[in-house]
C-alpha cells in the first residue's frame, strides 16, 4: 500500500482511533521476520503460534504499528481490533476501494485447476500494458487475497486476485475484500469435492464470483464447461467466453486457439482468434506444456481483452510468459538426457489427467515414461474410486507407475487392471531408489501428488540424479 499515517491505517483497518501522524508502510506483514523500515505487522492467531508474541521482534525489524487484539510492552503503535484476520481484510478493503476510486482495475480468477498458472500468465500480460500486482503462489485464501491487495502502491494499474473455495460463501467474501471488474472461470472439477459434496456444490460456490461483478464488468467463461457457461445467467455483467474447440456459440466477446500443434515438449502454438466486441487473429507460442496450458492463455487473453488491452500486446505477452510459481509441470532435463516434470504442487482427478496426457506425449523413441504418483486429497467418499482409475489412466497411457501413499494400493489396483507395471513403496526415499533406478537417456519422469504428500522432494533428488537425497528429508 502506499504509505499513510499511523492514524489513517487505523481507521482504515476498524481499530480503535489512534492520534499519531507517523508515517507507515508500504509494507503490510504477518511474519516478522518479513518486517522492514515502516511496515504494519498484522498479529495473527496460529494453531501452534501466537502473532502478538512476535510484535516486538517486529518492531526490531522497523515495523512502526501493529494490528492486535490486545496490547503488549513492544515499542511500536498497537492498532486493537476485535479480531486481527478481520482487521487485515478491513484494512485491505479500504486500501482497495480508495484505489479502485482512482482507476485501479480489479480482476479474479477461480476454478477447480489452473487458477495459479493462468494468474501467472495473466499477470505477465497486464505487466505488459501496467503496472501489475498479482499473487505470489497460491495466495488464494482469506489470508492471501488480502495480504496481495495490499502490495498495489500509487502507481499500480492493475489486480490480479486468485480466489479459492472451501465451502459457500467464500468466494462471496473475497469478493467483499477486493470487489472484481473482470471475473475469470476456468471450469468445475474435483478439487474439494470431499468439502463441497458434490460438483453441483463446487459450481454454486464458484459461480460466487461472477454473481459479484458489477453491470460495466466483464464475466469471462470457460465455453467448454457446461457448469461454467452455465453461469451466466447468474451475472448482471457482459458476457465474454473461450473455448479450445473453435468460435463460441455466445458472448458479446468470443475468444477461441486456432491451428494449434505442439513441439515435443508439448508446448503449443497457436492462432489467438477474437470476435465481437474484439476482432483479432494474432499468432501465439507458449513456454509451458500442456494443451492445458493453451486453456489458461485463452482465460488470461480474454481476460486482457476485457480489459481492453491490444490483441497484439497480449499475444506477445503470453508468448513470453514464464512459469512464476514452482513444481508445476516444471521440466527439468538432466545431463545423461534424462527428463524429470515436476508437477507436484497439488493434484486433482483433472489436473492429474492433463498432466499424465501430457507427459504421455513427450515420449521419446526407446524410452520409458515413469510415473511417482501419490495420493489426490479432499475428494471425500469417491477417493477410492478415484486412485484406481488414476492407475488404469497411467498404465493405459504406457506409464510404469511408483505409488505412494494412504491410496498407494488403489493406484495399483487400477494399473494392475490396466495391465501395467507397478511398485508400491513406504515413502519417498524409497520412489527416488524405485524410480531413479536404472535411467536412461530417452527416459520421462513424472511426479505428481497433492501438497500435502511434499513430492517436490522426490523431483528434486531425481532431477540431480542423487536417488538418496530424499532419505534425509523423507
Amino acid at each position: 500500500m502506499r504509505e499513510r499515517t499511523i492514524r489513517e491505517v487505523a481507521a482504515l483497518a476498524g481499530a480503535a482511533p489512534i492520534d499519531s501522524d507517523r508515517p507507515a508502510g508500504p509494507d503490510v506483514v504477518i511474519d516478522s521476520r518479513l518486517a522492514t523500515p515502516g511496515a504494519v505487522f498484522v498479529a495473527l492467531p496460529g494453531e501452534h503460534v501466537d502473532g502478538h508474541d512476535y510484535l516486538a521482534a517486529a518492531a526490531e525489524r522497523g515495523a512502526v504499528a501493529a494490528v492486535c487484539t490486545r496490547a503488549t510492552d513492544a515499542p511500536l503503535a498497537h492498532l486493537l481490533v476485535d479480531d486481527a484476520e478481520r482487521g487485515l481484510s478491513d484494512l485491505a478493503r479500504g486500501v482497495v476501494a480508495q484505489a479502485a476510486a482512482s482507476g485501479l482495475v480489479c480482476l479474479a480468477i477461480t476454478g477447480s485447476s489452473g487458477k495459479t498458472s493462468t494468474k501467472d500468465l495473466l499477470g505477465q500480460v497486464l505487466a505488459a500494458a501496467g503496472p501489475t500486482v498479482s499473487p505470489e503462489g497460491s495466495f488464494n485464501n482469506e489470508i492471501g487475497v488480502p495480504l496481495t491487495a495490499l502490495r498495489i502502491g500509487e502507481d499500480t494499474r492493475y489486480l490480479v486476485s486468485e480466489m479459492g473455495a472451501r465451502g459457500d460463501g467464500h468466494i462471496a467474501w473475497l469478493c467483499g475484500i477486493v470487489p472484481p471488474r473482470i471475473g475469470v472461470v476456468l471450469n468445475v472439477g474435483h478439487a474439494h469435492l470431499g468439502e463441497f459434496g458434490s460438483v453441483a456444490g463446487i459450481a454454486r460456490a464458484k459461480g460466487e464470483l461472477v454473481e459479484a461483478l458489477p453491470a460495466d464488468g466483464w464475466a469471462v467463461l470457460n465455453a467448454d464447461d457446461p457448469l461454467v457457461l452455465g453461469m451466466a445467467s447468474r451475472t448482471v455483467a457482459r458476457l465474454a467466453t473461450f473455448s479450445l474447440a473453435g468460435e463460441p456459440a455466445t458472448g458479446e466477446l468470443r475468444v477461441w486457439a486456432a491451428d494449434s500443434a505442439p513441439d515435443d515438449l508439448q508446448r503449443y502454438a497457436f492462432t489467438l482468434r477474437a470476435a465481437g466486441a474484439v476482432e483479432a487473429s494474432v499468432p501465439v507460442r507458449l513456454q509451458g506444456s500442456g494443451r492445458h496450458q493453451v486453456a489458461n492463455a485463452l482465460a488470461a487473453a480474454t481476460a486482457g481483452l476485457a480489459a481492453g488491452l491490444p490483441a497484439a500486446l497480449i499475444a506477445e505477452a503470453l508468448s513470453g510468459a514464464t512459469a512464476r510459481s514452482r513444481w508445476r509441470m516444471q521440466l527439468s532435463p538432466r545431463q545423461d538426457g534424462v527428463l524429470i516434470v515436476n508437477d507436484s504442487y497439488n493434484a486433482n482427478p483433472d489436473s492429474m489427467r492433463a498432466a499424465l496426457t501430457t507427459v504421455a506425449a513427450m515420449r521419446r523413441p526407446g524410452g520409458r515414461l515413469i510415473a511417482v504418483l501419490g495420493d489426490m486429497l479432499e475428494l471425500g467418499p469417491d477417493a477410492a474410486d478415484e486412485h484406481r482409475r488414476l492407475g488404469e489412466l497411467a498404465a493405459g497411457l504406457g506409464f510404469e507407475v511408483v505409488a505412494l501413499g494412504e491410496f498407494a494400493d488403489d493406484i495399483a489396483a487400477g494399473a494392475r487392471a490396466a495391465s501395467g507395471t507397478v511398485q508400491v513403496v513406504a515413502d519417498r526415499a524409497a520412489a527416488v531408489a524405485v524410480a531413479g533406478a536404472d535411467l536412461q537417456p530417452s527416459d520421462v519422469v513424472v511426479v505428481k501428488a497433492s501438497r500435502g504428500l511434499a513430492l517436490d522432494v522426490v523431483a528434486d533428488a531425481l532431477a540431480s540424479g542423487a536417488q538418496h537425497e530424499a532419505g534425509r528429508t523423507a
